[in-house]
């Protein structure tokens, strides 16, 4: 895997802090650097050119998501994957499953112990043949992965084994299907077990790449970007080059204990902190419903009030709680878009309520 990155100089030490940096030519590491006095000097601490580059380049997105969560394993990528997959889907499609979903609530209300609203009614592409070109502007989605050191995503969409070309145009992603596009290191690796063993000057470097010289295509509708747990250089790079660059905001993710909520807060303080606007919190694993009575228990139970409580007590928007469910985890392992796969699922019910607030033009 390689990369060329622009923060840092080619004659420069291994462990560069990056000219950017406040300790350029005041680190250790930066002792016997021929750029040290120079960095020392700040005079290479400049506005980065590439935020311009970024802004141009971002211009043909009209929707640009951030994924944020305070704690790993409370389902931020697989949340990522099925939002970019519904994003996605055509009206039509998202219609279809919108009766399903009704159906299926009705049944279960009626507490009929027949009902079939957790069964595998999928909506498959003989029903809807390439659905996402139905209508005569398909959505134009594109994901870009910045978890660098834990890229799950190209296995999320059954994309692991591709990778990445580069054109006159800049960097070619991959293609789910010919609406959904998909960038990541993962593409990148060699092997799927090779470790990414960076300090943060290459990563920023790489995300800079990332966001100024990949080809999207004429447009894009949407741009998910999925970033990796915390508050670390992914976060404070993507902020940089995208806070003047239209970002519509972040979607931050939480399961309900508290020691998913305490770190989520610093999430909510960060966004805060950096003016990034908060589009909602998505509250993942809220409950457990079981798939022949529909009895809900709820496995992490909220302690403190969970997620809802912790959107009402930051004054941020709440935008639903998604319920554990064995099908979203067989989704994400083969590849497939839970609405279309499992439409009638309490999974899918709450996910679509979720796209359809997202969608909203307030938000």
């Amino acid at each position: 895997m390689s990369s060329n990155n622009s923060d840092v100089p080619e004659n420069a030490n291994e462990e560069c802090v990056g000219p950017q940096s406040e300790m350029a030519g005041k680190a250790s590491s930066c002792a016997g650097c021929p750029n040290q006095s120079l960095c020392s000097s700040g005079a290479t601490q400049g506005e980065d050119p590439a935020i311009e580059q970024i802004q141009q380049a971002m211009s043909i997105v009209k929707h640009k998501l951030l994924i944020l969560s305070g704690k790993g394993g409370v389902g931020k990528s697989t949340f990522s994957t099925q939002l970019t997959l519904a994003l996605g889907l055509s009206e039509k499609v998202l219609q279809r499953v919108r009766t399903a979903a009704s159906s299926s609530n009705n049944s279960s209300n009626s507490n009929n112990t027949n009902n079939h609203h957790h069964m595998n009614n999928n909506i498959s592409d003989d029903d809807d043949e390439d659905d996402a070109f139905e209508d005569e502007s398909p959505t134009q989605v594109g994901i870009l992965d910045i978890d660098l050191c834990g890229p799950s995503v190209p296995r999320m969409f059954g994309l692991e084994g591709q990778q990445l070309h580069q054109s006159n145009l800049g960097w070619s992603p991959a293609y789910y299907q010919d609406n959904v596009a998909v960038i990541s290191i993962g593409f990148m690796l060699p092997n799927l077990d090779d470790p990414v063993i960076w300090r943060g000057p290459k990563k920023n470097g790489l995300i800079k790449q990332f966001l100024r010289d990949v080809y999207w295509g004429d447009y894009l509708d949407y741009l998910v970007i999925d970033t990796p747990p915390g508050t670390s250089d992914e976060h404070i790079t993507v902020v940089q080059y995208l806070k003047n660059a239209g970002l519509d905001g972040a979607v931050i993710i939480t399961t309900p204990q508290d020691v998913s909520c305490i770190d989520v807060r610093r999430e909510i303080s960060f966004c805060k902190k950096v003016g990034i606007p908060i589009l909602g919190l998505v509250e993942n694993m809220s409950g457990f419903v079981c798939p022949k009575c529909s009895h809900e228990s709820f496995i992490f139970r909220p302690t403190s009030g969970g997620g809802e409580k912790l959107a009402k007590d930051t004054d941020i928007p709440f935008l639903g709680k998604i319920p554990l469910d064995p099908q979203v985890m067989h989704a994400c392992e083969t590849g497939k878009s839970i609405l279309k796969e499992y439409p009638s699922s309490p999974a899918s019910r709450a996910l679509l309520e979720i796209v359809d607030k997202l969608k909203q033009p307030n938000m």
